[in-house]
């Protein structure tokens, strides 16, 4: 069975609960980076272990956060024995804003895949853009190279919108998919 770990760290508890519906939708397993950018113990053997490794952080100042960014830098350790080659790579991010340059977030992600040798999913969704789609429709925020959410900045995190939620769940259904399909060959 193909293992899917989420790997993330959430300032404010918004971009958690983005993770928890990705594992959902993936059947994969929550590693969380503390506060301090640090995984807990055996969390660098889960990753490992993994066939997928989906990263996640909120999008601060136009990037991850700098405890995502710490694990990041530690991971050259892995990087330098091509520990994570060929395995499947996806990412997500959640801000304040409809924009708030997410994309650049999910650019570093992808940038941190490739120099992993990593093969990269993206959320395979068309946009929700038609005049008569709303914030719960899936893939309102109308990302490809992966998932992005909008949480307000006054929101709690019982209010987040329940389309973004649905469509991470959507996007993990396709990682899980797709891992299905590709992990196999990659053993």
């Amino acid at each position: 069975m193909s293992q899917i770990v989420i790997v993330y760290h959430s300032g404010y508890g918004h971009t958690k609960k983005v993770a928890e519906a990705v594992a959902a939708g993936s059947g994969g397993t929550l590693l969380a980076i503390d506060a301090e950018g640090n995984l807990p113990e055996g969390g660098w053997e889960r990753l490992a272990a993994a066939d997928t490794i989906v990263f996640g952080s909120p999008t601060y100042m136009g990037g991850p956060s700098w405890q995502f960014k710490r694990f990041a830098d530690a991971s050259s350790k892995v990087w330098f024995q091509r520990g994570w080659k060929d395995k499947i790579a996806a990412g997500f991010t959640n801000s304040a804003t409809m924009n708030g340059d997410k994309a650049s977030t999910l650019q570093y992600f992808f940038t941190l895949s490739q120099q992993h040798g990593m093969l990269w999913v993206g959320t395979g969704m068309l946009p929700s853009n038609a005049k008569a789609s709303t914030r719960d429709d899936l893939n309102y925020v109308g990302a490809s190279a992966g998932l992005m959410t909008t949480t307000p900045s006054d929101a709690s995190v019982d209010e987040m919108v329940p389309g973004d939620l649905a469509t991470a769940r959507a996007f993990g259904e396709r990682v899980a998919a797709i891992t299905a399909r590709v992990a196999p060959a990659l053993r």
